[in-house]
């Protein structure tokens, strides 16, 4: 297609992704009360065991309402995801070739499961450190803010949630032959270490409990995603015998056996078919 031609077919893709969140999002709308209780839950049983009464917030008069949008837009998101997802891969799949169709594929099959699983451990980790910080305080009940405290569980959520996608980013660059199993299994401490600096950045509390869990969480699948890596690069060795070579490397010379030069004139030898 001409580059006009490619231009229209992002258009009818982007609007078809936006009419299937638009959808999704009239469904979140009509959820985002169940959902808000399930994530003001951790908030509501500390405020009820501390003070018996119903839990509150504060905030000003359009926070629910603007509280309601989001938590629709987000739901719709998810929702939706399979549409949007399918929109951006029919865009993009035209141009790639048949085995990475079928890697593609795989990866969007697991990175679903690993964004929910990074999501599900970074509100498990909110509603435990929750208590520690709204308890610092023994004689006074904090009352927090709606839309901050909406930002904060779900912000916490999503970094856990992308923090889960890291490993398999890094087995796709192998995939797509930019990094080798050996290099990312010489990387481990490396790889590791930002795996802790990550955790204790995006962990909500100071204890090293937490940031443990997120950190060792990484570093199994990052460990996971190099032993596929390394199934891999063995796979494509056994295709490709120049694979697992550096492109700088100096190829081996066989010796080969000198050969007598020919003498013109000489009488053929018995047997020779010259």
């Amino acid at each position: 297609m001409t580059l006009i031609e490619h231009i229209r077919e992002l258009r009818t893709r982007l609007f078809k992704a936006s009419l299937g969140v638009l959808v999704g999002t009239v469904a979140g709308f009509l959820v985002s009360d169940d959902i808000f209780a399930i994530l003001k839950a951790p908030y509501c049983e500390f405020f009820i065991e501390q003070t018996g009464e119903a839990c509150s917030f504060v905030g000003n008069p359009l926070d629910a309402f603007l509280l309601k949008l989001k938590i629709s837009l987000y739901a719709g998101l998810v929702l939706a995801a399979p549409i949007w997802l399918y929109q951006l891969w029919a865009f993009v799949a035209p141009g790639l070739h048949k085995r990475e169709r079928r890697y593609g594929y795989t990866f969007a099959a697991i990175a679903t499961p690993l964004f929910a699983a990074g999501f599900v451990l970074g509100f498990y980790l909110v509603a435990r450190s929750l208590p520690l910080f709204l308890g610092l305080l023994d004689d006074a009940v904090i009352t927090v803010n709606l839309s901050g405290y909406f930002e904060f569980v779900t912000g916490v959520m999503l970094l856990f949630g992308a923090g889960f996608e890291i490993p398999l980013i890094l087995l796709m660059l192998n995939i797509a032959g930019v990094l080798s199993a050996k290099r990312l299994l010489g990387w481990w401490r490396i790889a590791v270490f930002l795996f802790f600096l990550f955790a204790a950045i995006v962990t909500p509390t100071p204890d090293p409990f937490n940031m443990t869990i997120l950190a060792l969480c990484m570093s199994a699948l990052y460990f996971a995603a190099v032993g596929v890596a390394f199934l891999i690069d063995a796979r494509r060795g056994r295709r490709d015998p120049y694979a697992n070579l550096s492109d700088d490397e100096i190829s081996p010379i066989e010796p080969v056996s000198p050969v007598d030069a020919p003498r013109w004139g000489a009488e053929p030898h018995d047997g020779d078919n010259r």
